[in-house]
This record gives C-alpha cells, sequence and structure tokens, in this order.
C-alpha cells in the first residue's frame, strides 16, 4: 500500500501520532484531537503543490507537519490558534435596530 492508502486508514488523531511515531503528551491530544487535525489539514493544503512524489520523502513532510500541528496546540491553545470559523468570529458584535422596526 501506497502512504496515501495507508493513511485513508487512520481515524483519530492518536492514530496519526502514532503512525509516524511522534510522541505526544496524551492530555494535550485529548482537549485539541479536532483542531490538531484540522491544522494539520491547512497546512498540507497550503504544501500541496510542493509535495514530493515519493512515499519516503511524502512521509517525511507529512510527520513534519503534523509534529507542527501538535506542537501548535502544546505551545497554546485552541482559542489562541483560532484553527475554527467559531474562533475566528471575534468579540460580540453590537447590532442597531430602529425603533421604528421593534412591535409589540
Amino acid at each position: 500500500m501506497s502512504l496515501l492508502e495507508e493513511i485513508e486508514e487512520l481515524e483519530s488523531a492518536e492514530d496519526f501520532l502514532q503512525y509516524f511515531e511522534l510522541a505526544y503528551d496524551p492530555s494535550v491530544v485529548h482537549v485539541n484531537r479536532l483542531h490538531i487535525l484540522q491544522r494539520f489539514h491547512d497546512y498540507l493544503a497550503q504544501a500541496a503543490d510542493k509535495m514530493p512524489e515519493n512515499d519516503e520523502a511524502l512521509g517525511a513532510v507529512y510527520k513534519q507537519l503534523l509534529l507542527r500541528a501538535y506542537n501548535d496546540f502544546v505551545e497554546s491553545d485552541a482559542q489562541t490558534e483560532k484553527v475554527f470559523k467559531v474562533f475566528k468570529m471575534g468579540e460580540s458584535q453590537t447590532v442597531f435596530v430602529p425603533l421604528g422596526d421593534i412591535r409589540l
């Protein structure tokens, strides 16, 4: 099986970290697993046009990007990293509703 076929079988952040033989703190992954996977996906998308073709080199790039995604959450947290849209929305917004639009 090719690298891409093998990783299609992986389901969790722990699966990916174990597959690429990366040491990790389970408590970090437990709290941030979806954020880590999304950040990994984002890094892969950014590097898509520079990916090597052979599996060994590709695996090295994937491993490096996964480690980078994991480390983002070792050193920070989900709210600071703002991986998902809900965190990017910012502070609450004030909306003006004219008094004439309010009906009792």
